[in-house]
Parts: structure tokens; sequence; C-alpha cells
């Protein structure tokens, strides 16, 4: 890993699903010497995606590393996952980028499915650039898919190139900033050609509306058009470089990376528009030598690793770096990271991306040295659950250890016990994200688990009042038990919890006595008559007698359970059920289907408006009962090719009747 004086550049693979991402990576890779021969995800012989869980699914799981040099410059590559439900793991990575590449499909269709991204890397200031994947495949017209994906950016869309079409097949491009053409090669670099007779006219006119969106930026470029002058090369090629890195304006490009069309060319934009770390460095106010953790590894053999871009200066193995509390810690090996391979390294140069070990101390997203601004993480909301218990109950305690380690990795996952239902709850994104996290959690530490739905937290109050006696009297030699209560049993508003007091003269029950019979009360309340645990009821005590020998405080305490028992069970206890407020922000095309799938789920609408700041979404706000929930985010998904997402939080407990309420106090009192 030779250091450079100007520094490695950083460059993030973002977009969605299925758009391409790994198979650029691996175009890149070969096209700049890194590999002798291109690989294939498809054929699992690519760099990245090479674990098993992304090799079976075909499809990246986690964010793949790997690095090369072009020309005499340094590139590390960053391919994050697309899917939603391991987008997460590629996050952090790419507010520590120096240029983002977004690849998107070759179909104005499916050009929304680049919006959230798009909006991302604005909001976190991330220059970008646009890769029109898979152009050999395109049907319809560039013109189009950038004015689809113009309202999703604010930044103007620029298109470099106009593609070249014999017989309805796009062989090659004409490069508008250059003013020449090229016919692709497979797996070689585009070969020269005559710009085509039929498209010098529309060659003409494209560059000048480039030139004119490049001139929105330059008033100088703006009066040399205005005076019908033409810039030379150098000033168009100088604008785009600054506009690109000011975020100004999105460059456009395409190709195909399986067949190696366009990728030099990319690489080569990537050399002249890609900022230097510098630029990085000072928008994540980093200062001094430091290190941005992006990402924690667990796996292999080399232990817990942290994946950071250095900024600032140079770093060797054994350097002293303060912790994010300040701390001193001295840095382990460093490892250069290619896929799966790691490959030891003396000295790490400034914009290098390295894995580093022995820092413990240290998260993702946070720094070692003196340090900047901790990203925030594009986390999507972890609404699937699964219940799970190990298959082999001497795993329990290596259970926990793995999943602090598997969470610790990925932001997006999160377990926790539900001592209530008696649980282990594991969160993720999605049925699949959750699929993959089991099938690691068995490979990588050797815990299988079984899993199921989780529990809904039904609840259960009373309609009536009652006054119920309770007594406790038990004589088995020696010293007996007794107790004797009488509670008046009341409903209390819902939400109004939990309230004891006590009516008591005379001294009948001692006041002694009181916590131990309010404990039994509780005691009785935490599975009612239904099999649920009760709320929103207030206690009295009103009556009683004891014992001055055998009355204790166990004996007050069961019968103030018993009490409990029997007067909850004669006031008409009926079932409640969670009910939760639900947030969903979706593309305006799909919100007619999700309003239509919340009303079969028992949901009521509590309004709609517009997306702040994004056209053509919607926000949904429903009430909707957390029975409904399971399942409910792979559905609004299918209804918005995948890009509806949702949030939900507890909002009250409402009545459940008839027959639902039945098949639940059946299942509990008679399980499956």
């Amino acid at each position: 890993m030779p250091e450079r004086s100007f520094g490695t550049r950083m460059i993030a693979l973002v977009g969605p699903g299925g758009a391409g991402k790994t198979s650029l990576a691996e175009a890149l890779l070969f096209a700049g010497g890194a590999i002798d021969r291109q690989g294939s995800v498809d054929a699992k012989t690519s760099v990245g995606d090479s674990s098993p869980e992304a090799r079976a699914r075909g499809a990246s799981t986690e964010l793949n590393l790997m690095s090369f040099d072009f020309l005499g410059d340094r590139f590390a590559i960053v391919d994050t996952p697309g899917s939603v439900g391991f987008a997460a793991d590629g996050s952090l990575a790419i507010a520590g980028a120096d240029l983002a590449v977004v690849v998107i499909d070759a179909d104005a269709a499916r050009a929304h499915l680049a919006e959230p991204m798009l909006r991302r890397l604005e909001s976190l200031s991330v220059p970008h650039i646009v890769f029109v994947n898979k152009i050999d495949q395109a049907r319809g017209q560039i013109r189009d898919l950038l004015e689809a994906l113009q309202p999703m950016s604010s930044s103007a869309l620029v298109a470099r190139q106009i593609p070249i079409r014999e017989d309805e097949k796009i062989t090659g491009f004409v490069d508008l900033a250059l003013e020449r053409a090229f016919h692709y090669r497979l797996g070689k670099a585009s070969e020269p050609i005559e710009i085509p007779a039929e498209l010098a006219d529309r060659e003409a006119q494209e560059r000048y509306h480039l030139l004119e969106q490049l001139a929105d930026h330059d008033d100088l470029l703006l009066e040399q058009l205005l005076m019908d002058e033409m810039p030379d090369r150098e000033t168009i090629f100088a604008d785009l470089t600054r506009e690109t890195r000011e975020n100004l304006v999105v460059p456009v490009l395409f190709g195909s990376a399986i067949n190696g069309f366009g990728v030099r060319r990319l690489l080569k934009a990537l050399r002249h528009d890609a900022p230097a770390p510098d630029a990085a460095a000072e928008r994540l106010c980093a200062t001094g030598t430091s290190a941005f953790v992006f990402k924690i590894s667990h796996g292999g053999s080399m232990g817990r690793l942290a994946f950071a871009r250095l900024f600032g200066g140079s770093l060797a193995e054994g350097a002293e770096l303060k912790d994010p509390n300040g701390e001193p810690i001295r840095v382990g090996t460093l490892f250069s990271v290619q896929g799966d391979k790691t490959v030891k390294v003396a000295r790490a140069a400034p914009g290098d991306v390295v894995a580093i070990a022995k820092a413990e101390t240290v998260h993702a997203g946070e720094w070692l040295g003196s340090g900047g601004a901790r990203p925030k993480a594009d986390r999507p909301r972890s609404n699937y659950a699964l219940a799970i218990t190990t298959t082999d109950r001497k795993d329990d305690v290596r259970l926990s250890t793995a999943l602090h380690r598997l969470c610790e990795e990925d932001c997006s996952l999160a377990w926790e016990q539900d001592e209530m239902l008696h649980e282990t709850r594991l969160r993720g994104v999605s049925d699949e994200h959750l699929k993959v996290t089991l099938a690691r959690l068995k490979r990588r530490y050797g815990v299988a688990v079984d899993s199921r739905s989780p529990r809904v937290g039904y609840k259960e109050s009373i309609r009536s009042e009652v006054t119920q006696r309770g007594r406790h009297k038990k004589q088995s030699g020696g010293h007996g038990q007794f107790g004797d209560v009488v509670i008046e049993l009341r409903p209390l508003a819902r939400g109004a919890g939990f309230e004891f007091s006590e009516r008591i003269s005379g001294g009948v029950v001692p006041r002694q006595y009181f916590p131990a019979i309010e404990q039994g009360v509780r005691d009785a309340m935490m599975k009612g008559p239904l099999g649920f645990p009760v709320v929103d009821v207030a206690v009295t005590l009103v009556e009683g007698s004891y014992h001055s020998v055998d009355s204790s405080e166990i004996a007050f305490r069961t019968a103030g359970r018993i009490a409990m028992a029997e007067a909850l069970a004669a006031a008409a206890p009926h079932l409640l059920e969670p009910v939760h407020r639900v947030t969903v922000l979706s593309p305006s095309h799909s919100t007619s289907r999700i309003t239509s799938a919340i009303a079969s789920r028992r949901g009521q609408m509590l309004g709609m408006s517009t997306r702040e700041g994004w056209a053509h979404w919607d926000k949904v706000e429903a009430l909707l009962p957390e029975a409904e929930l399971q399942g409910l985010d792979a559905e609004l998904r299918s209804l918005s090719q995948g890009l509806a997402t949702y949030e939900a939080e507890f909002d009250h407990l409402a009545d459940l009747n008839g027959k639902l309420a039945d098949d639940v106090v059946q299942h509990v009192l008679v399980p499956a």
C-alpha cells in the first residue's frame, strides 16, 4: 500500500438492489489491473459478495471493501448493499467517502428507486455521479430516464454522454465534453470512432445544453455562451470538476459493468472529479491524524476488527491515538482489505481504508485520534421481529454474546429480553434480514435457534365493581397460617394503571400486613382469568381479620391473591389489545394501495399529507393493532417496489371483543 502525495480516494458504490454495484466493483478492479480476470456475481466468483450468505442469496448482505490503482492514482471502493434489509451496513461508510457513484438501471420506470439514496447523499453533502448500468439492455430513451430522475435531485443532472444506437441497440457513446465518439468492445477499452453523421446535430444540441447547465454556476462561461463563444475543453473540464465536487451538478454516465462497457470512461471521470481526502476531512470536521471507524467486524480468524478511513496523516502499527473517551489507545495490526482477503501492512497513508485490530473501545461512527463529527447512520426501522430460543439450552450463554457481536456489526439489528412475555426477541429490517442473521449466528458461533412470531402484548381489565373476600387458613402442626381480607375492586379509566388503598378501621387488619396484601393483589394481576396481565383497576382493602399467632406476611399475601383472583373473575373481565400509531412514507403512486392494506388490517386512518421536501411522496398516519403489524413491512414494500417504510410506536390499549377476542383467549387457554 504505497503512500502517495495525493492520498487514496474512497469511492462508495450505492443505489437500489439489483442495479449491479458489485458487478461494477468487479469491473473497476479488472480495468485497474487489480485482478487478472473479471469475476461474476451469478457464478459466485466475484471479489465482493464472498460470504456464504451473500453467495447463497446472490446479492450483497454486507459492505465489500477493495482497492486498486489506475493511471497512478489509488482508489478504495466501498460496495454497499442496495437491499433495504442490509443497506444500513454501508450507511456510515458513505459519509466518509470522497465521492459516491449511484448505480441505477437503464429503465425510466425504475428511476424512482434511486430517490432515497440521492436524498441521503444530498443530506450528507457527499459529491456524487450517476452511472446508468446495463445500458446494453436499455429499450427506452436516456433523456426519459434523466427527466424521471431530475425531480429527485436538488442538483442538476448533467448528461456527459449520448448513446450511439445500431438497430435499437446501444453500441457506443459520444462524450459531450471531449466531443469524441467511442465504440464498445467486450472486456476492453472502447475504440475511438468518428461521430456518426446522423448524431452531429443532436451532439451539438446536447453539448450546448451541458454548457448551459454548467454556466448556471459560472458567470464567465455564461458570458462566453451569450457572446456565442465556444469555451475550450480545459474550461469545460475544470467546471465539471469544480461543480461536481461542490454538489452543484451530478454528472451522468452509462455503460455495462458485466461487459466492461463505459467502465474506463467512468474511471477517468473518478480521477478528475473525485476530491482529495482533505475535502472529506473538512466535511467531517476531522483534525490532525484521525481514523473514522465506519464498521466493526467479528468475522474471520482476526477477531474484532475496526474498518476505518485515515485522515490527516499516516498511521503505523503500535502508534498511540486517543479513543472516543479521550483515553490513549495503542493501534494494533493494520490490514488492507480486498473482499474477504486481508493483508498485513506496516503503515497506512492519508485516505487509506484499513482494518485495525485491538481497537476494542471504539464503535462504528466514532473516531480514533483527534477526531471529528459523528455522522448519523441511515438506520432503517427494525420493524420485523422474531422470538428465538436455542435448540440446545446449553447455548443460552453463548447466544447473548453472539447476538451482542452481530448487533455491533449491524446497526439495524437489535435484541431484547421481554420479561413480561418471557421471550428473547431479535429485531431486524425484514424477514430476509433476520434469516441471514440467523444463518450467520449458526455458521460463526455454532448457535442454532428456533424462531417464531413474537407474542402480542395483550392485557385485560374489568367492567364491573366487585367486593370479594379472600381467606387463607392452614394448620399443619405448630404455627399455622391465617389471613383474611375483603377488597373492593373497580375499573379505572384506560391508561390509569393500578391503585391500591385501604379503608380499615378498628385495626381488624394490622397495618404491617398492608404491603403483603398489596403484593398478593399484584401477584393475581400478573395473569388474569383470561390469561393476560391485568391493568387499569383500583383495589381498596376494606375489611378482614387476623390471628395473633398464625397470621404472617405470607399468609396475608396469599389471602390478597385469592381475593383478587376471585374478584377479577366476577368483575366482567375483557380483553385489551395494544394499538400503535403508524406513520408510513410512500411514493404517491403507491399510496392508495397502501391505505387499502392498512384498512384490511383493521387500521384506522388519521390523516395523509405530502412528505416534506420530497416530490411525489406521501405521509400516511393511522392507528393499527399490534397483532396486525407482523408482515406489514413486507406488504408495504411489495406494494411500492421496495420503497415504502413505516414507523410504529405504542399509542393505547383498546377493547377487543367478539370472535377475535375469543380466538385469542382460546389460543392462550388451550395452546396450539
